[in-house]
């Protein structure tokens, strides 16, 4: 007797069956082979990180990585993405540097942060992350020997520059090694599972109001609560019911926390650069760093700290010399000097490596005619992190 189930198989799905069980066995053998050399791309870094034993010096080579990361790029012919394939040589390169010597990183906390989600997608999950409790305690931490390196917020599109990061160059030894770039896209996060359920809305300033308009719509009668951080509004809305937080998307995975909503911001084309600190010591005269050949590609951006005579031209000699030198010039701020009121410091940002010898004239000429000037960093124009096109949401305002 014949049942209902004994209808003829599609010889298809058998096929498909077959071949999906020898698919994963030569993904078994492929994970196997990448297995094996990252072995023994590890016992190179081992060997790397011997040898730099006997030198002074940063482990993080920003610049190689970029030309390590553009040559793969240029040789990935698919149909793995360009941005899976950096994402997964950063980790690489992370783990390299942890074998080299591990890396303790100073940032702003609590853990959760944007700052915090910033630096682990550029330098990676094998660096060791330290929370500060404010900015200066980065540059403290750097300075002091504590932490190989620091992310420091310097400025977000919207609301311009973070005035503490640029005073805080003045007061400590501190170099720019790199500098990146975080797309800022706020979540709504809660325990709860409707917008309806939400009484109060917790979060640092600067998100509360990038995401005013939203609010004014989607929650005109809740409470907006501003706190420390996004970080610390994420983790009281674990807590009381009916509230909900502002803050990454990540923090709703971190926490076990639901994303009502995504892209709450106002204004979508919101972006915060940040910088990577490291320590270095007699930097009263210009620090130039002689690059051998001089042909050799090296950074793309240096970074200036100045002061100027207090008579008139003085800013315009500094252009005019800039100029003369076929270097653009990205920024230029003034911020007043601390002690000395009335009296301003400028930062510049120009797109040139002017630690590079073919500009030894131009440097000391800069020296002559300002009363103080210090190269801060020449480094490689930083990545854009999009996180919101992976569907996370970055934190407070960028900070």
């Amino acid at each position: 007797m014949s049942g209902k189930n004994d209808a003829p198989k599609d010889p298809r799905t058998d096929s498909a069956s077959a071949r999906l069980k020898e698919i994963r066995h030569e993904i078994d053998a492929v994970d196997a082979r990448l297995l094996r050399l990252f072995n023994d791309r590890a016992a190179l870094s081992l060997e790397v990180g011997a040898i730099k034993a006997k030198e002074k010096g940063s482990i993080f080579k920003p610049l190689r990585e970029r030309d390590l990361l553009d040559k793969l790029s240029r040789a990935n012919s698919g149909p793995l993405p360009d941005g899976h394939m950096r994402a997964i040589w950063r980790e690489i390169l992370s783990s390299s540097r942890a074998l080299q010597k591990p890396q303790n990183i100073a940032y702003l906390g609590p853990e959760g942060t944007f700052s915090y989600f910033a630096g682990l997608e550029y330098l990676g999950h094998s660096a060791i992350f330290h929370p500060c409790r404010d900015i200066a305690q980065i540059f403290e931490e750097v300075t002091g020997g504590y932490c190989d390196l620091g992310v420091v917020p310097l400025e977000n599109s919207l609301q311009g520059t973070v005035g503490v990061s640029f005073d805080l160059f003045l007061k400590y030894d501190v170099k720019i090694e790199a500098e990146l770039y975080s797309r800022i896209s706020h979540c709504l996060l809660s325990n709860e599972s409707s917008l309806s359920d939400i009484e109060k809305v917790y979060s640092h300033p600067q998100p509360l109001a990038q995401c005013g308009c939203w609010l004014r719509s989607h929650l005109p009668n809740a409470a907006l609560i501003p706190v420390e951080s996004t970080a610390a509004a994420a983790r009281r809305a674990c807590g009381e019911p009916g509230s909900a937080a502002i803050g990454n998307g990540k923090l709703g995975a971190m926490l076990g926390l639901k994303i009502l909503a995504r892209a709450i911001e106002d204004e979508q084309d919101n972006w915060t650069r940040f910088v990577i600190i490291a320590p270095v010591s007699g930097m009263t005269a210009p620090r130039v760093e002689r690059l051998a050949p001089a042909q050799q590609c090296g950074a793309d951006k240096t970074s200036l700290l100045f002061t100027l005579p207090d008579k008139p031209g003085s800013l315009a000699i500094v252009l005019d010399l800039l100029a003369r030198g076929g270097i653009n010039m990205r920024k230029l701020e003034s911020r007043p000097l601390r002690g000395q009121p009335w009296r301003y410091v400028f930062f510049a940002d120009v797109e040139s490596d002017l630690n590079n010898e073919i500009h030894s004239d131009l440097l000391h000429e800069l020296g002559l005619v300002c009363t103080s000037f210090r190269v801060l960093g020449s480094y490689p124009t930083g990545p854009q992190m999009d996180r919101a096109t992976q569907q996370d949401a970055p934190d407070e305002g960028g900070i």
